[in-house]
């Protein structure tokens, strides 16, 4: 079981940089065991995968070589560090878990394998 809480969203401008942060309360299993994940979903549209946290950092193509994700296992924290922010952007950001293990990391690309999520936080980038 865990609980996860997001912070920092904002307001930005295009090109500006965000990093947001998820901590993770974890009972009966580590933190470390869990894989991550980060969503977005704009207004009128469905959820999409933005990064896992499996094979050094996954992405999608719309995000890679701006975005990066990392954690900390000791500060239970994964991050996502957003830079060259633009428009198209802008969503509710969701971080999530799972102690799902598969092969092939396009399972995790699929936010039906996540089993919590954090609240969301918004994320604005105005043009």
């Amino acid at each position: 079981q865990v609980q996860l809480v997001e912070s920092g969203g904002g307001l930005v401008q295009a090109g500006d940089s965000l990093r947001l942060s998820c901590t993770a309360t974890a009972s009966g299993r580590s933190f470390s065991s869990y894989v991550m994940g980060w969503f977005r979903q704009a207004p009128g549209k469905e959820r999409e995968f933005v990064s896992t946290s499996v094979w050094s950092g996954q992405y999608a193509d719309s995000v890679k070589g701006r975005f990066t994700l990392s954690r900390d296992n000791a500060k239970n924290t994964v991050y996502l560090q957003m830079n060259s922010l633009k428009p198209e952007d802008t969503a509710v950001y969701y971080c999530a878990a799972t102690t799902k293990q598969y092969y092939s990391s396009g399972k995790y690309y699929s936010s039906t394998t996540y089993d919590y999520w954090g609240q969301g936080t918004q994320v604005t980038v105005s043009s």
